[in-house]
């Protein structure tokens, strides 16, 4: 099997993840090409949509949300994803088991027992009257069942019931509760009664790879790809990378020559690029611990310089003032601290267009 480097493996995957080049496609375009977005904060992943598409402005996002035409629903990993409303009917049945299994895992003790069909009745009747904090929804069980625990009631209903978390929750610039409705109700339509999870594997290497069963496995959270991927051999070409394990991926996906230019680029903090492999090594080359993030639940926002994770980056605000720090791995080259500095002025004209004062402040680490 031909080989490919950490570097092909990066170049090949930032094309299809729409970060060699800012592409020319609609939301709804961008987000089947990239199998979702990872959206668990209610704003943050706007920026991974500014990073990827030209010209982008939020406002017909939080239109396309508020519509239903995309929506924002516990799906891969048992996350938050922003997905086309096509894409969750066939993706939420297919997901099930893993949002089912986290579930039980933190919840198990308190539901052992339960009748599944009749929490997810219960639950559907409470939900027709209108969405539902879990909080709300939780208290609204606990009257069936008053000797469980109300937050795990709320939680099984999130596992047996495909629930989207409704606007004006995720809208741009606007706050709300994290309240949820049943996709049918949201939608007007049922999930698929038949996915194909080989529908689910094509299009995670579509936009993940080249790709090993247990990358594919770590972005979905389901188990026992391996039996899937030996199916659709036929259909796939398959490499090595450096450590030898066998890669997977569509004939016809793009491989670009692993010179190929990579321009700086703004990551959120739960971007996909980042959470979507077992093995990080295309993107990660610094261990997140080494650089104060491991005692915190913080997830850093990155940057990536030359294709790599090379800085982190925050955003503060006063008055009329925008600050946009980086603070960067390792010592940059001029012209990358040029690059920086101009798609650092793109963000912050993003984020805040309002302030009048736009500063990007990079901290570079000190020799030794």
């Amino acid at each position: 099997m031909p080989r490919l480097t950490a570097r092909s493996l990066n170049r090949a995957t930032l094309d299809r993840q729409l970060l060699l080049r800012r592409a020319e496609l609609t939301v709804p375009q961008a987000l089947e090409r990239l199998a979702g977005l990872q959206a668990q904060t209610p704003q943050t992943w706007y920026v991974g949509l500014w990073t990827r598409l030209a010209g982008y402005t939020p406002e017909p996002t939080a239109r396309l949300l508020a519509g239903g035409a995309v929506v924002r629903m516990a799906l891969m990993r048992s996350t938050i994803h922003l997905v086309t409303a096509s894409d969750c009917l066939w993706l939420r049945p297919l997901v099930e088991p893993v949002i089912e299994r986290s579930t039980m895992g933190a919840f198990g003790r308190h539901l052992t027992g339960l009748d599944q069909a009749e929490l997810a009745s219960t639950a559907r009747e409470l939900l027709a009257a209108k969405p539902l904090t879990f909080s709300d929804l939780g208290r609204g069980l606990a009257q069936r069942w008053p000797d469980r625990d109300p937050a795990a009631l709320a939680q099984a209903a999130r596992a047996w019931v495909p629930l989207v978390q409704v606007p004006p929750r995720g809208l741009w610039r606007r706050s709300g509760p994290a309240a949820h409705s049943p996709i049918e109700t949201w939608l007007g339509r049922a999930v698929d009664p038949d996915p194909s999870v080989d529908t689910l594997v094509l299009r995670y290497l579509a936009a993940f790879g080249p790709a090993s069963v247990l990358d594919a496995q770590q972005w979905c959270g389901l188990t026992r790809l391996s039996e899937i991927v030996d199916r659709l051999r036929a259909r796939l070409v398959t490499f090595r990378d450096e450590h030898g394990r066998e890669l997977f991926d569509l004939p016809d996906a793009p491989r670009p020559d692993p010179d190929t230019p990579a321009p700086v680029r703004f990551l959120y903090d739960f971007d996909n690029l980042l959470l979507s492999h077992a093995d990080r090594g295309r993107f990660v080359t610094v261990n997140f611990a080494d650089q104060g993030f491991g005692t915190t639940n913080e997830q850093p926002r990155s940057v990536l310089v030359d294709g790599f994770v090379a800085a982190t980056w925050k955003l503060a605000t006063n008055r009329d003032t925008a600050t946009l720090t980086v603070r960067p791995f390792r010592r940059l080259t001029a012209a990358e601290h040029e690059q920086l500095d101009d798609e650092g002025a793109r963000l912050l004209t993003f984020l805040s267009p309002n302030t009048t004062d736009h500063d990007v402040v990079v901290r570079q680490p000190q020799p030794g």
